[in-house]
């Protein structure tokens, strides 16, 4: 197999990143983010016990997992993936455009790259038969999660959802939304009514995780806490809500910071994750 030079890679991602203007706030997150995923991806590595090749591999592919977000926010200055689907994008920059060549000069990891990038953010991941490409994809959106779990607890809530924060105390949770953390399930962005439903979806991130260490992760930085604790909420119900969907997320990420049920075979959607 060919090498993997990661240190090559960032310099070239640093390149990259000249063509767009790091004084926006989004776009400076986004770099932010995309450094945070790598660290993520190295602690699920380390911890369970990965080859130095497949490390390797699986920061290179968080270094570009979001490549494509720089140009979406560029043009949009927008996450929204209807309008411009990033990680399709950065699919079609790095391997229709031969922009990965900058990045890692042997060819033998495409497949596997194309595949984690394209389904990073899908809401389930589709069928992939190639074992260590399955393996890729579920580093990647475990890593992705988890940064995003550090972007959650240290944003500014207002920028977040361009709301003040006295507003979105004031909201209610759906019983829907609240009904799918009891499933165990991630929150379908359709059922979301409500800027407190978002937050809740965010949380839901972690009954999609593959890795003891992501949950793990999740526990070390005690990210459901710092997240729901971020706010005060007004109504009774909600804060009810609220300390139902802490106990719940709580005792899921203990009793998954051991042992996961390995997720195969998810059926394909094109619904995506923030």
């Amino acid at each position: 197999m060919g090498k993997i030079d990661f240190d090559h890679a960032k310099l070239e991602f640093e390149k990259y990143l000249r063509n767009f203007d790091l004084e926006n706030s989004k776009i400076r997150l986004k770099q932010e983010h995309t450094f945070g995923v790598v660290k993520a991806a190295d602690y699920i590595c380390s911890r369970e016990g990965m080859g130095e090749e497949d490390r390797e591999l699986a920061l290179l592919i968080a270094l570009l997992h979001d490549i494509g977000r720089f140009e979406q926010l560029k043009v949009y200055n927008s996450y929204d993936d209807n309008r411009f689907d990033h990680a399709m994008f950065g699919v079609r920059l790095l391997f229709e455009e031969g922009e990965i060549r900058k990045f890692i000069l042997s060819g033998d990891y495409d497949d596997i790259i194309r595949q984690a990038i394209a389904f990073h953010s899908l809401y389930s991941l589709p069928e992939v038969q190639d074992p260590r490409t399955l393996l890729h994809c579920k580093i990647i959106r475990d890593a992705d999660k988890l940064d995003n779990f550090r972007v959650k607890s240290v944003d500014s809530l207002e920028a977040h959802f361009d709301l003040t924060r006295e507003e979105i105390q004031r909201e209610g949770v759906s019983e829907n939304v609240l009904q799918a953390v009891r499933e165990h399930r991630c929150v379908y962005r359709e059922e979301r009514k409500t800027h407190l439903d978002m937050w809740i979806s965010y949380l839901a991130f972690i009954f999609n995780l593959n890795f003891p260490s992501s949950f793990r992760f999740i526990q070390e930085n005690d990210y459901i806490n710092r997240c729901i604790d971020r706010m005060e909420y007004e109504e009774k119900n909600t804060r009810e809500a609220m300390e139902e969907v802490r106990k719940i997320c709580l005792e899921y990420v203990q009793e998954n910071k051991i042992c996961v049920k390995t997720r195969l075979n998810f059926p394909e959607t094109d619904m995506h994750f923030c």
